[in-house]
């Protein structure tokens, strides 16, 4: 991992104060918030240091019907799970006006960790659907992978298996790991650190 990288959570909470040693972006929740903090922030450091950095790493934590609790899962692909203009034609996740495919493949792979697909949406995942090209749910990778996308800079997101995006339950087994979410994401990256 390079030591130029900024590493991006949504909420300071998953981070449990483990990660003072890195350039940490905090976003808050959701697409829109991850889009203009990121691209703040990318800006601020293009200012700072009339370039980017070499890595924006997405961590933090997710839902998966199919991952274990307690997985640090690699996703490699995004798809914006809650976008859906079928009305044009396209297929769903699909904007018709744009040429990325979906599932968006941009991450960094890291072979020692099992590779995922996240779908990214403005609603926590309490159900699991069938047939969805993602095995991973969260609410700002797409974003963050997307912002990147455009400027050009890799993206990797681990993400912490909390629950299994499967009931409102699920909530309650998010707040409960926080913990444990920052001490695996901390030792997954000592392990790429090698």
């Amino acid at each position: 991992m390079p030591s130029n990288t900024l590493v991006v959570f949504a909420l300071e909470e998953e981070a449990q104060g483990l990660f003072d040693d890195f350039q940490v972006l905090y976003t808050g929740i959701g697409k829109v918030n991850a889009s203009y903090r990121l691209t703040r922030a990318l800006a601020a450091w293009e200012e700072k240091t009339n370039g980017k950095p070499d890595l924006v790493l997405n961590l933090g934590s997710a839902g998966s019907p199919v991952f274990k609790r307690g997985e640090v899962v690699n996703c490699t692909g995004f798809v914006q799970r809650d976008f859906d203009v079928t009305v044009f034609g396209t297929p769903p996740y699909t904007n018709a006006f744009e040429n990325i495919p979906v599932p968006m493949r941009t991450g960094v792979r890291y072979p020692h960790l099992p590779e995922g697909v996240c779908g990214t949406g403005d609603n926590f995942a309490t159900e699991v659907l069938k047939g969805v090209p993602w095995n991973v749910s969260d609410m700002e990778a797409f974003a963050l992978a997307k912002v990147c996308h455009f400027e050009n800079i890799p993206f990797a997101s681990l993400k912490y298996i909390t629950d299994g995006a499967d009931s409102k339950e699920a909530a309650e087994s998010w707040e409960e790991t926080l913990p444990k979410t920052a001490a695996a994401l901390l030792a997954a990256i000592a392990a790429i650190q090698g």
